[in-house]
């Protein structure tokens, strides 16, 4: 009862969370976890983890919410340290790779829901990618990087870079974090895609009817 009574409010849900994203690091798949093997992993009982969520669903939307303030976190970043335009693609690159590397668990977590089982976690995931697609496009009018563009080629581009880093994050997840080259590398080629489709839709005319 004491060790109850000194739990802080909300340490019995973090623990929780975290013990589902270090068996993700462990190379679990999210979907394959069970509410046990959580809560053992976390060192509380069973029967603690229904005051803090109603499934491992709920757990992983949750965690999809942690996920989203990350990437809000590195939208900011961005627009303080990318303020001009031909350094905002590389800028915004360089904190995502740090972000990752800072954060593989929950990275390693985004990747596998992509295309996992849960469809709730899925369709979360994307609604974050679908936000961060949208604060993109506001960014680039506010930057007037792509004034000739309506708005409905503004979004399709700015889904475009967003997809782009996605498939990339496979990439650097794939190797060691500690390999300096590989992850340049990663970065690099993330950064001249970018660019590619940057570039093109410079030159895309948009239908104005």
């Amino acid at each position: 009862m004491a060790e109850r009574q000194r739990r802080k409010p909300g340490e019995t849900r973090e623990k929780l969370m975290q013990a589902a994203l270090t068996l993700v690091g462990k190379g679990r798949h999210f979907a394959s976890l069970g509410i046990r093997e959580v809560t053992r992993q976390a060192g509380v009982v069973p029967t603690s983890f229904y005051r803090h969520f109603r499934n491992m669903d709920d757990l992983g939307l949750q965690l999809v919410d942690e996920l989203g303030l990350v990437l809000r976190r590195m939208m900011r970043e961005a627009r303080a340290n990318g303020l001009q335009a031909d350094k905002l693609i590389d800028e915004s690159v360089a904190i995502f790779v740090a972000h990752v590397q800072a954060n593989r668990s929950f990275f390693l977590f985004m990747a596998q829901g992509l295309a996992g089982e849960s469809r709730a976690v899925r369709e979360a995931i994307r609604g974050e990618m679908r936000f961060f697609a949208s604060e993109l496009g506001n960014d680039l009018r506010r930057l007037q990087l792509m004034p000739h563009l309506n708005d409905a080629d503004l979004a399709l581009a700015c889904d475009l870079v967003v997809r782009t880093v996605a498939f990339s994050l496979t990439d650097l997840l794939g190797v060691s974090p500690d390999d300096d080259y590989q992850v340049g590398e990663i970065r690099r080629r993330t950064t001249r895609f970018l660019q590619m489709v940057l570039v093109g839709a410079s030159h895309w005319q948009s239908d104005r009817a």
